[in-house]
């Protein structure tokens, strides 16, 4: 037995490759038809032409904090076992989730008066440089 040979097999083609070709444009003689498509068309334009503005970036904002608010919620509820937890002179018995909770608002607590320091010394920055 052996393999047959591909091209006895395959027809010839003429012109591009009918496979990876897109089919060819449809002349369309409708008339609101291509109204349509126009308008269509002009639609997405405009929609492309819209900037990016703050409510949306609010609204985008909120959506993903009640998204990790409800993570965190769930965190919290899946690790109620209490732990004792020493620092210098202090001794508080937590739950892990609210513990590690605790410990994530002072690091970004820190990381916003860390960034604040830094837009007030760029403020000052600027009006020297404007006088």
């Amino acid at each position: 037995m052996t393999t047959p040979d591909p091209q006895q097999q395959q027809p010839p083609v003429d012109g591009p490759d009918p496979i990876g070709s897109p089919p060819p444009p449809v002349p369309d003689t409708d008339p609101e038809h291509q109204a349509l498509l126009d308008e269509r068309d002009a639609l997405r334009t405009r929609v492309k032409k819209v900037e990016h503005t703050r409510t949306r970036a609010t609204f985008y904002g909120l959506v993903i904090g009640a998204l990790i608010t409800i993570l965190l919620l769930v965190f919290i509820l899946q690790n109620l076992e209490s732990q004792r937890i020493m620092l210098i002179f202090w001794e508080v018995n937590l739950p892990l989730g609210v513990s590690l909770l605790i410990a994530a608002i002072a690091g970004a607590l820190i990381v916003a008066f860390a960034g604040g320091l830094r837009m007030l010394q760029m403020s000052r920055a600027m009006r020297k440089a404007k006088k």
